[in-house]
């Protein structure tokens, strides 16, 4: 049997069904709690946290990563961003990393014409 979501074998009795879908266990839990990028509760928790720990934000080596690239390329389409990373993060581990630098208003994503670029959430031409 195969997930419905992204195609991978799943064991009998290791499915789950959601919605009238067969889905495995990562695709099922991204169906429970899906990235919300945008989530002022989230924003207002690190944020709170930040301030009333004295220490800023700690970010895993892949976090710091994600923002070194940002700061060089000066903004990143997501597929792109995948790329540079070697194949490390998948674009769905990559969206709950952003997610993440989101909250701690580390990095944005942003309008280019009809595209969208992850960037630093403070703008660098402005420094």
């Amino acid at each position: 049997m195969n997930c419905d979501q992204c195609g991978i074998g799943i064991e009998q009795g290791e499915e789950r069904e959601y919605r009238g879908q067969v889905l495995c266990e990562d695709c099922y839990m991204d169906a429970l709690s899906p990235v919300r990028t945008c989530d002022p509760w989230a924003v207002h928790s690190a944020k709170h946290l930040e301030m009333h720990s004295g220490v800023s934000a700690a970010l895993t080596p892949i976090q710091r990563e994600i923002l070194d690239i940002m700061r060089e390329t000066g903004g990143v389409e997501p597929v792109d961003l995948v790329e540079r990373l070697a194949g490390r993060l998948t674009v769905k581990e990559l969206e709950r990393e952003f997610a993440s630098l989101r909250h701690m208003e580390k990095a944005r994503g942003e309008k280019r014409g009809n595209r969208v670029y992850l960037r630093l959430w403070e703008d660098p031409l402005k420094e």
